[in-house]
């Protein structure tokens, strides 16, 4: 059974790149992939805020995608919308991505991240 009925939003998919900056370190910038993919952003349940706070987490949302999605720990996901439907420019840092036992869907364990001055989400 798919969950694909239930991903009502595309998000843009950006991964972390590394150039050497030329002075020992590294400058790293995003750069969006090929693929959006297709999700459903969700507040995390009460026990998974609990759970997080126990453990000093920075987690904040659960995206689930569907099981192809190519996403991975440190992406970006950002919902910049549709020419039809612009959205607010909603960005998600990507602390882990899980599976269940049946690989019906994946789930994303995300940070919102925010601009200064903006208000809380």
């Amino acid at each position: 059974m798919s969950i694909a009925h239930w991903l009502n939003r595309t998000l843009q998919v950006w991964r972390p790149q590394g150039e050497d900056d030329g002075h020992g370190g590294e400058t790293v910038t995003y750069v969006r992939q090929a693929d959006d993919v297709r999700a459903k952003v969700d507040q995390p349940s009460a026990t998974e805020r609990t759970v997080a706070a126990q453990t000093d987490s920075d987690h904040t949302h659960d995206i689930f995608l569907l099981p192809t999605a190519d996403v991975r720990r440190g992406d970006e996901l950002r919902d910049g919308g549709t020419e039809d439907e612009p959205r607010d420019g909603e960005k998600w840092r990507v602390l882990f991505v899980v599976e269940p036992s049946s690989t019906r869907y994946r789930k994303a364990q995300s940070q919102l991240i925010q601009g200064e001055g903006e208000p809380d989400g």
